[in-house]
């Protein structure tokens, strides 16, 4: 709000459209610093989310990689007469197909992602625009 008010009949045409446009920048300047603050925490967030991910990756592929040599160890074991190949074979086609699943379902939400906070960019447009044509 504007501060400087004269008396009833004292206060200027001038004196409120400059009260006005300095509230207006005063809360487009506010509006700005908070789309900024959003996005820091946004990236705050989307880098601890990255860090467990890629940990429970690697741990993951750890445990994977040992229960597919333990998959191909029990197919030689069970079906006697399956060459070792086939048995890798068997056990790396699966293991493929199910990454190719896990890629694509990955891929549809990344599609979805909006990195910047909606509401807020919607608001600093508003009043850009107001800003630039006031009627």
């Amino acid at each position: 709000m504007a501060t400087d008010v004269m008396p009833d009949n004292q206060t200027s045409v001038t004196g409120l459209v400059s009260g006005i446009i300095d509230d207006a920048t005063r809360l487009l300047r506010q509006q700005a610093d908070l789309l900024k603050a959003d996005v820091r925490k946004d990236l705050k967030e989307a880098k601890e989310v990255g860090m467990s991910m890629a940990i429970a990756g690697a741990l993951m592929g750890v445990g994977g990689l040992l229960l597919s040599f333990m998959l191909v160890h029990f197919l030689s074991w069970a079906f006697p007469d399956l060459p070792h190949w086939g048995s890798f074979a068997i056990v790396g086609a699966l293991f493929a197909a199910a990454g190719g699943i896990v890629f694509y379902l990955g891929r549809e939400k990344l599609d979805k992602l909006s990195p910047l906070p909606e509401n807020t960019v919607e608001a600093v447009k508003e009043n850009l625009q107001w800003q630039t044509n006031p009627r």
